[in-house]
Formats: structure tokens, C-alpha cells, sequence
């Protein structure tokens, strides 16, 4: 079934071309929800751009319009406002039947994409070695968001965890290892393989002979050594398995087999190379060889070079991430790549990518999407840090929101069960972490406050889950069985009623554009308002004491909406609970 904004799009194109011919007729009718409900549901703001191409006044064009338009089967009313706004009030029965069809559809009026993609989502991305920290929270919750949703509506998606797993730094941390008798089959800790790293570090940094010592330990590496290569499979082990916890515990869509590192392109990095000398995009700035992608420049108006070999022979990031590149769309077969990088990275991506398309090496078929992401800033809106000065654990985050969201349901309702209070807590905890990450402009940086995420007013994941708990009580106080309950349709005959039901239909256009535009505050903002329109549609129309056909109306709406909350907040990572 056409979702509502099609149906309305459909006509007034037909009603325009009418008025006006055909060659008008694929004029974009610039259809969005009334502000205001005594102006209809909808408003069409197409008369003002086609009066200027016509050279009529907006208002006459759109009295044109509305002569030429069919409302039959579709509209209850249709007025004009302003300088020629076209206001459409859609029918009631026709309001109840398309909700009725979104209870009765398993995908939840998701409309599919016309054209299924494989889409690559590269995200997460945490260093083997390392624990991992805040500033893996937004990638890891965004990408898995984005994830869901692209799926949701009929893509493909092969996820992608660039781990950090080569290079330097590994060279350093093996010889440090060796050095201190480490076994391989004994393995370390997340936590004492970041103590290491850092110990490992200073002495990088101070002792030259041991710099010289894991530098050669790279050599060995990269060459194949068997006691060096030994090491760096336990720690790559080791780290995966700690990945894994972490994504499991928050509940995140990423696995061993979705882990690609650094590693697997290091063998393809030579061929970069070759292959960027034989088309003749290679040059030599100061030893190193360099791209000079078109339009960068310096401070001085030069050419800005993205070096792709240093001049000892040693590849770089941008080397790696044009390999990963070239593999995810020759063989992995993308036709688009999603990167979930931070902003600070934005001008690495934007020479990459510019690469790729001048090289000829991706064409302009295929889509390079950067989602770039601001930083979680501390309450004196500074980097989020420890009061020591350290950077945040993410498991400290993840036992933290656990810790409050539990304290703040044995206040509120103490007779929980211990097993069923725990599995809220996490619920909630989890949830409310990713919410407060993704109900924002992602591109904005945040400030992490633990008060106002777990707030149980505002759009916030407790709001929300709340509302979702509300509905599923009243089923329990009606002793209603809530799966197998779907009534005999919904009614549209309060205002209350209405308000609620327009929101609903618009479920399915907003995953869509999240599914587009790759911002899931969309999303976020859309489930607030349907959270606030059902708690109206409840203070204003009885459910359980409501009788006959009124009742089974009211209590099959109050399921289709408990329905949208619990599959969209599905599709921003968050679990819903039957009772807070």
C-alpha cells in the first residue's frame, strides 16, 4: 500500500498537469504535515516555484490546481492559505483503513527500496591492544543504527570493523612483550595489554636502542617472522574476544566475522602503489610518494599531496583505506560505502575519496557517504575525560548506566523481581547511552549528563520505553492478550485519535529518509512525538473503560503504536521492556 505523502503526490501531479499540461506534471509537490491542525494534515507548497516558472501568481496557480484535483476516495477537504499554500485534509475512513493495513503488515509499513543495494557500513573501528573508550561509543552506536535501518528497508548490508591491528605501534608493543618473557598462549587482559601499550610507549619514546629494536621487530612482521607473528595472532585473539563482549553487552550488530583489519589489506597495499604509478597519478614531494586529489590546497594556495609511501617504503592510512575501498566495491561488489568516521577526519576522507574517482577507480554509480560525528564533551564542555585527567573506559560507561539505570528503577518500582529488574536495567541503561547519542545532529558534539539521559521526561530512551510500557500495561490490566489481540480496525473520530494515527503513517517515510539521509535524530524525533501524540490520544479517550467497538478500536491503536515504538527504537540498537 502507498503511504499517504505518495498518494497526495500522485494527485496533485495528475491535478497539475491538468491545469497546466503535461510537461508540468513532474513538478515536486513539496508536500509536508500541517503545522497546524486547523489547516488540514497536510500542506502543498508547489504554487509558489510554479507561479514563477508559469509567471502567474502562486495563488491563482494553486486555485488551478485545486480545480483540476480528484479527492475522490482520499480527501475530506482542501483549502487554500496565504499566497497559495494548498491545504489537504485527508479522509477519516481513509486514515482508519491505512492504519488498520500498518497493524496487519509485518514490516510495519517500512517501505521497501525500489532498488536493493549492498551497502558496506564501515564503523566502530577500535584498536587491537587497547581497551576500548569513549571515543569508540559514537561510531559503534551510529553505524549500528544506520545498519538496522538500511536493512529494514530491503539493502544489503555487509558491516565492516577496520580494526586498528597493524603498523608501528605493533612492532613496539611485541619486542616490549618479548622482551618480559610474554606467552602467547597465555594471552593478557584487555586491561593489562593497555597498561603494556602505554609502558611500551614511554619506552619507545626514551630508550633509542629499544626504538631501534621495534623497528626491527616491524621488519619481522611484516616479513612473517613465526615468533613475532606468534604474538601478534594472541593479541589480535585476545583483543577479539574483549571486542566481542563489548558489542554484546550493548547490544550491537558486529561480530568476528564482520572484522576486516588493517592487517588483511597489507599485502594489496604494493599494488596501490603500482597501480597509481601506471596511471600516471603518482608523483614525489620531499622523498615521499605522494596524490595530489583535485581542489586541496595549503595555506599557501599549493597543492595539498595525501601521501600514500613514505620515503623509507612504509604505507600510510590513506594507502589502506583506498585498498579497503577498491576491495569493498570490485569484490565485496558495494554499490554504496558508508564511513562512520569522526569529523576530524572529514578532509582525510574527502582526499581518499577524491582519489578514488579521479583514479577512475570508483564511478560516479557507486555512493561514498561520510557520516561524520562531533565528540562527547564533559559537563565543563571539554574533551569527556576521567577527573584524573584520563580517557573514559567504555566499560565504565556501559557498568555506569547499568549502575544508575538500576538505582533509578528500584526507587520507582521496588517490587520488580531481581531478574526482571536487572534485564530492565540494562535495557534501559544501554538505551539510554545510544539515545542520548543519536537523538541529536550528529555532526553537533554533546554533553554527556547522566541526569538528563535517564530522565523520565523529555526525549529521552525512559520517556520512550515508558510509553511503550504504558501501552503493554494496559493489556495486562484488561487481561488482554497483546499478540494475539489485532480488534476489528481502527476508528479516526476524536481529534486525539487523528493526531495520533497521522503519526503513525509517518513511520514508514521517516526510516526511509533515515535509510537516505544517514541522520537518525530523524528517527528519534519522530518516535518523541508519537511518545507525546499517544500520551494526548490516552488523557483524552478512555481505552478499557471505553465498550464494544470503541474499545477494541482504541486498544488495536494503542497496540500499533506500542508496535512503531518497539520496531523503531529496534532500529536505533535499543531493547524495549513490558514494565519499568
Amino acid at each position: 500500500m502507498q503511504d499517504l505523502s505518495t498518494l497526495l503526490e500522485d494527485r496533485l501531479r495528475s491535478a497539475t498537469a491538468a491545469a497546466f499540461g503535461n510537461e508540468h506534471a513532474a513538478v515536486d509537490p513539496l508536500i509536508r504535515p500541517a503545522g497546524n491542525p486547523r489547516f488540514g494534515d497536510f500542506q502543498a507548497n508547489l504554487a509558489m516555484a510554479l507561479g514563477k516558472v508559469l509567471g502567474q501568481p502562486p495563488r491563482q496557480v494553486a486555485e488551478a490546481i485545486v480545480g483540476k484535483l480528484d479527492r475522490a476516495g482520499l480527501l475530506s477537504d482542501v483549502s487554500l492559505g496565504g499566497p497559495g499554500f494548498i491545504n489537504l485534509a485527508i479522509d477519516p475512513a481513509v486514515l482508519a483503513h491505512h492504519a488498520g493495513a500498518m497493524l496487519a503488515d509485518g514490516d510495519g509499513g517500512v517501505p521497501q527500496a525500489d532498488k536493493p543495494q549492498t551497502v558496506v557500513v564501515d564503523y566502530s573501528s577500535p584498536n587491537v591492544a587497547k581497551e576500548m573508550h569513549v571515543g569508540h561509543l559514537r561510531s559503534t552506536v551510529i553505524g549500528d543504527a544506520l545498519v538496522r535501518t538500511l536493512e529494514a528497508v530491503g539493502h544489503t548490508v555487509i558491516r565492516q570493523n577496520h580494526l586498528g591491528d597493524w603498523g608501528t605501534q605493533f612492532g613496539m608493543l611485541i619486542q616490549s612483550l618479548l622482551d618480559q618473557g610474554f606467552d602467547p598462549e597465555a594471552g593478557a587482559s584487555a586491561g593489562e595489554l593497555t597498561t603494556l601499550y602505554k609502558a611500551a610507549k614511554q619506552r619507545f619514546d626514551d630508550d633509542p636502542a629499544f626504538n631501534a629494536q621495534a623497528r626491527e621487530r616491524v621488519v619481522k612482521l611484516q616479513a612473517g617472522d613465526a615468533e613475532t607473528l606468534a604474538v601478534w595472532r594472541s593479541l589480535v585473539a585476545q583483543s577479539n574476544t574483549y571486542f566481542e563482549t563489548i558489542y554484546g553487552r550493548m547490544g550491537v550488530k558486529l561480530g568476528r566475522a564482520d572484522v576486516r583489519g588493517e592487517s588483511f589489506y597489507n599485502e594489496r597495499l604494493a599494488a596501490v602503489v603500482d597501480r597509481l604509478e601506471q596511471g600516471g597519478h603518482l608523483q614525489e614531494s620531499q622523498g615521499a610518494r605522494v596524490v595530489f586529489p583535485q581542489g586541496f590546497n595549503d595555506r599557501d594556495g599549493a597543492p595539498l599531496p595525501m601521501i600514500v609511501q613514505k620515503s623509507d617504503g612504509g604505507y600510510l592510512y590513506a594507502t589502506t583505506d583506498l585498498a579497503a575501498a577498491v576491495f569493498r566495491v570490485d569484490e565485496l561488489k558495494a554499490g554504496r560505502v558508508i564511513y562512520v568516521i569522526g569529523l576530524p577526519q572529514r578532509q582525510h576522507f574527502q582526499m581518499f575519496s577524491t582519489t578514488l574517482r579521479q583514479c577512475g577507480w570508483v564511478n560516479d554509480a557507486v555512493r561514498l557517504d561520510y557520516v561524520g560525528f562531533g565528540s562527547v564533551l564533559g559537563p565543563d564542555k571539554k574533551m569527556f575525560k576521567t577527573r584524573s585527567g584520563e580517557t573514559v573506559r567504555l566499560v565504565d560507561l556501559l557498568d555506569e548506566a547499568e549502575k544508575r539505570a538500576a538505582g533509578a528503577i528500584a526507587e520507582k518500582n521496588p517490587d520488580l523481581p531481581a531478574d526482571e529488574a536487572a534485564a530492565v536495567a540494562k535495557a534501559v541503561g544501554m538505551g539510554s547511552l545510544k539515545y542520548a547519542d543519536l537523538s541529536g545532529d550528529r555532526v553537533k558534539d554533546y554533553v554527556f549528563d547522566w541526569d538528563r539521559m535517564l530522565a523520565l521526561d523529555g526525549n529521552t530512551a525512559p520517556y520512550l520505553l515508558y510509553s511503550y510500557a504504558r501501552i503493554r500495561s494496559i493489556f495486562r490490566k484488561g487481561e488482554i492478550d497483546f499478540d494475539g489481540f489485532m480488534g476489528d480496525g481502527i476508528a479516526v473520530e476524536e481529534p486525539a485519535e487523528r493526531g495520533l494515527v497521522l503519526q503513525l503513517l509517518q513511520f514508514g517515510a521517516t526510516v526511509a529518509s533515515v535509510a537516505e539521509s544517514l541522520e537518525p535524530h530523524r528517527l528519534c524525533n519522530y518516535l518523541y512525538e508519537l511518545a507525546t501524540r499517544y500520551h494526548r490520544f490516552f488523557e483524552a479517550c478512555p481505552v478499557l473503560k471505553s465498550e464494544g467497538e470503541q474499545r477494541d478500536a482504541r486498544l488495536a491503536l494503542c497496540k500499533l503504536t506500542a508496535l512503531t515504538l518497539e520496531r523503531g527504537l529496534g532500529l536505533l540498537g535499543i531493547d524495549v521492556v513490558e514494565r519499568m
